[in-house]
């Protein structure tokens, strides 16, 4: 519990301190974000505030957990998580950086997205199959034990795939992603506490290795330090952001998610723990298969869902408490199912 607590104030304190030297640099290098012409006219206003400032809780959550994880386990639990994170941040990054460079909204091409997310998901997912720690049977407080044989695979890449783009249409208003995968996180630290002391006691039966306990500990510091790394970007990113995080940051965040995901063995929960994140896809995919089969009619007034309550005329911070309230009570929720 220490190492998480730990790992929550490096993370935070990292992004914190690199802050102002971080968004100086992004200023002087014109890294400014390029609003898209569609999107709500009040965004105008963000025109050129610096970008790809997820890079700073990246970087805070790579020092809490190479600091504070037990290196015994670490290379089958949080050193993977991190690459997980890492390596859709990197997807992000590119897009990110082909945007500020040519001074456009859009970065990749959409097939390149998808071939770079369809391989990394493939990577994580055949990784986690293979893995002694981990392989094909979910574990769920609703369903329980369910066994997907070779299944896993392409289910679990789906889940990835959706968790990431998800997070990705969430980052749209000043704080909005950065705090509701704060709340996400702490409460799947919690998750993954509980899990190491269920271990422990035998709540779970005979664990097949020992290292089970270790693990879950070494995810929880992942969590943790997530979290703190979140906290640590809020500094900057709440209204009025001063540095947004790109795709940078929410494709890394995905990414961080996405082996929570994996390691908790509980996909499906993540439907009521990152309800708030789920309601943004849902929303886009409602209001493009409106538009096509209503001939041209929508549901919302703008997608996803956030710009909708926006166009409704709800300020940006009501927005997002809105959205950290209802992330907090599903959280909770969820976590009452498995106590």
């Amino acid at each position: 519990m220490q190492n998480m607590i730990l790992a929550f104030l490096v993370a935070a304190a990292v992004a914190i301190v690199i802050s102002p030297w971080f968004i100086k640099m992004l200023r002087r290098l014109k890294y400014g974000q390029v609003e898209r012409a569609e999107g709500p006219h009040a965004h105008s206003a963000k025109e050129g505030t610096p970008t790809m400032g997820g890079i700073m809780f990246v970087i805070g959550i790579i020092a809490a957990v190479l600091i504070f994880c037990d290196y015994d386990i670490a290379l089958q639990y949080s050193i993977p998580a991190l690459a997980i994170m890492i390596a859709f941040g990197l997807v992000g990054f590119l897009d990110d950086f082909i945007k500020v460079k040519m001074k456009r909204n859009l970065g990749l091409k959409a097939y390149q997205k998808i071939i770079a997310q369809f391989l990394l998901a493939f990577a994580a997912a055949f990784f986690a199959y293979k893995s002694n720690f981990i392989g094909s049977k979910l574990f769920d407080p609703i369903f329980g034990e369910i066994e997907l044989g070779w299944g896993y695979i392409p289910f679990m890449m789906f889940a990835i795939i959706a968790i990431v783009n998800s997070a990705n249409l969430t980052d749209g208003l000043d704080g909005l992603l950065s705090g509701v995968t704060l709340i996400y996180s702490l409460a799947m630290g919690i998750l993954f506490l509980y899990f190491a002391k269920a271990f422990d006691s035998g709540m779970f039966g005979e664990p097949l290795f020992i290292a089970e306990s270790k693990g879950m500990l070494n995810m929880g510091v992942f969590a943790f330090a997530v979290t703190g790394g979140c906290v640590g970007f809020l500094k900057s990113n709440s209204y009025p952001a001063k540095v947004f995080m790109g795709d940078t940051g929410s494709m890394a965040l995905g990414g961080a998610m996405s082996a929570m995901v994996i390691y908790s063995r509980s996909p499906f929960i993540f439907l009521l723990m990152g309800c708030c994140i789920v309601a943004s896809a849902v929303s886009v995919v409602l209001q493009v298969g409106s538009f096509k089969l209503r001939h041209g009619k929508r549901i919302f007034k703008m997608a996803p869902l956030h710009h909708h309550f926006e166009k409704l005329g709800f300020p940006e911070t009501k927005i997002v408490a809105g959205y950290m309230i209802v992330t907090s009570i599903c959280c909770l929720a969820a976590l009452a199912l498995f106590f």
